[in-house]
């Protein structure tokens, strides 16, 4: 629902200070930036255009009923699209795509599940309720899927990591078989200290990109299972089971495939831990004892001795969906052709008519205010009188909500080359219970954006801090994933822990309660008791980052422990871009 809200918020002007990067690789025939290259005047100016009273009236615009929870490829996307076209325009930034629009078509398919499922154990059926109990999906674009009488096995977490020593299937043939795996990574204890996880294992408490739900099925697929089942459990997943079965229960999407993605695994499912366990006691196996010995790298899978059956018929038609695109073009000659690129994800889940009363999933929070933010950040650089050296694209994608599909599409296809895009910064769900202290990282410990970061925070009164939760695996959940993937840095940040002004658990108990309560829920809609004061002091400090980057003497690099770099210091190696990777940096 719209409501009509004044925030009253005082936003004291903050001295810009651009400090040295001083890490890294050499551009030729530039020179070092240490300051920065507009006024102070008008970088005050620039920051202070950052408007509380601006980014909420977007927001209430963008998480209006009018826009139907901005499903792709409704009504509400139309209306979003024609929206941030029509802002973009207003604060005088150029179309972003290269052939003159504001648009990067997105091609998928769209396809909605309804499926049909029961295992048999002991003798026993036992019958699965959609969604209540399970969802299972098909990424095949075909009318109709079946696994008949399938053989379940247990394969512990589904991983093989080489590079760890691990390997869940032990060579085990899956082929025609439904796997059945746990949730996130292998908690490995520590050898010297049993009740703490083992730091090289799995990034300790923190998540790899194996214990991603989207690598099981990947893995899934490469063995040739039949079906691939994840068992949901809140506490390790980090979410309640109802943000997978309000998702997975609807139309859903993927990226347009020649083959019809006729190489994914045929059934995608989770279920929950409670039919979990009672699988696995008609099966005579004991959950909780197979879960612990999963967690050793001697686990063996178990054939639980039980079959699975799924009945999928999609319901399938061809998507184009959009992601919305603008630009600052850089008022450097020799260095505009690369870029900073700042995302939010547009889409919400949309509208649900078969809901009684209220159907709109508004996506106030998630996210109407990382899109509004986008608006504002294009707003600061526009008001620049000297834009940066480099360009800056701002880009509002599609289809997160689906599985980061416009971010993804993006990545596949970019606009602009990827070896010159020095930085993604993602905004995904802002602050609205007012400024903090502190700044949390996702992924912390990955990048050379970090520094930067951490100096622009410190000229704020604030400071960078690890996120409480990484098992949780939030830097693989956003947009900023896709372009880390291919192996360009990417920086998540939100607001902190600690806020000011607040008891020390204030902010826990603010977001516990959000993600109760509102998150994937219609009920993230605006609220009159918000405080954006805290939103408006992080947007400051990622155009500020921005600004930093896109003006710097360097590319920023991954850190030698990241996953990333090895793709990165390829990426720079090839040609055409103006950067050569010399070493790594350090954490």
């Amino acid at each position: 629902m719209r409501n009509a809200i004044l925030v009253s918020l005082l936003l004291g002007g903050i001295a810009f200070s651009c400090n040295e990067n001083t890490r890294q690789v050499a551009e030729e025939n530039d020179t070092d930036v240490t300051t920065a290259t507009a006024d102070t005047a008008s970088m005050s100016a620039a920051l202070n255009s950052i408007s509380a009273t601006d980014l909420l009236k977007n927001i209430e615009v963008l998480a209006s009923d009018e826009f139907e929870g901005r499903g792709p490829a409704t009504p509400g996307e139309d209306s979003t699209v024609n929206y941030l076209t029509r802002e973009f325009k207003r604060i005088g930034l150029q179309p972003g795509n290269p052939d003159g629009t504001y648009v990067q078509e997105v091609s998928m398919f769209g396809f909605t599940a309804q499926p049909n499922a029961n295992f048999t154990a002991g003798g026993k059926t036992i019958n699965l309720n959609f969604p209540s109990d399970y969802v299972a999906v098909s990424r095949r674009f075909v009318p109709n899927v079946d696994v008949k009488n399938s053989d379940l096995v247990f394969v512990g977490y589904g991983i093989v990591a080489p590079e760890f020593g691990w390997d869940d299937y032990k060579g085990l043939d899956v082929k025609g078989k439904t796997i059945v795996m746990l949730v996130n990574d292998p908690p490995v204890p520590s050898p010297n200290v049993p009740s703490k996880l083992d730091s090289t294992m799995f990034g300790g408490k923190a998540m790899t990109y194996y214990g991603r739900w989207t690598y099981k099925y990947e893995i899934a697929a490469e063995k040739g299972a039949a079906a691939a089942i994840i068992i949901h459990e809140t506490g390790p997943a980090g979410y309640p089971y109802e943000v997978i079965s309000g998702s997975w229960s609807r139309e859903n999407f993927d990226i347009s495939n020649p083959n019809k993605n006729m190489d994914r695994v045929a059934v995608e499912s989770w279920i929950t831990d409670e039919k979990a366990k009672q699988l696995f006691t008609a099966a005579g196996k004991n959950f909780e004892q197979l879960k612990a010995a999963a967690a050793k790298k001697d686990f063996k899978p178990v054939a639980l001795g039980a079959k699975a059956n799924f009945s999928i018929k999609n319901k399938l038609r061809e998507v184009k969906s959009r992601n919305i695109v603008a630009k600052i073009e850089g008022s450097d000659p020799k260095l505009k052709d690369e870029y900073v690129v700042y995302t939010a994800h547009w889409d919400h889940l949309g509208k649900d008519p078969q809901l009684t009363g209220d159907q709109i999933y508004n996506g106030a929070l998630d996210n109407a205010t990382g899109t509004a933010g986008l608006i504002e950040i294009g707003k600061a650089f526009a008001s620049l009188p000297q834009k940066p050296k480099r360009s800056i694209l701002l880009l509002a994608v599609t289809a997160e909500e689906k599985g980061l599909l416009g971010s993804k599409y993006y990545a596949q296809n970019p606009l602009y080359p990827l070896n010159k895009t020095l930085a993604n910064i993602n905004m995904d769900v802002l602050n609205a219970y007012g400024p903090t202290e502190d700044v949390v990282v996702m992924g912390f410990g990955n990048s050379e954006l970090e520094d930067i970061l951490a100096q622009e925070a410190q000229s704020q009164g604030r400071h960078i801090v690890p996120e409480t939760t990484p098992e949780a695996g939030s830097y693989y959940r956003s947009d900023h994933f896709e372009f880390a993937k291919k192996g360009v840095p990417a920086l998540y940040a939100k607001s902190g822990v600690k806020a000011k002004g607040q008891p020390a658990d204030y902010v826990q108990k603010w977001q516990a309660n959000y993600t109760a309560n509102d998150y994937h829920k219609l009920s993230d809609e605006v609220n009159p008791d918000w405080n954006l004061q805290g939103a408006v002091e992080d947007l400051q400090l990622f155009f500020r980052v921005g600004y930093r980057v896109a003006n710097g003497s360097v590319f920023p690099l991954w850190y030698e422990n990241s996953e990333f770099k090895a793709r990165r210091d390829k990426m720079l190696s090839e040609q055409g871009s103006t950067a050569k990777p010399e070493g790594a940096a350090t954490k």
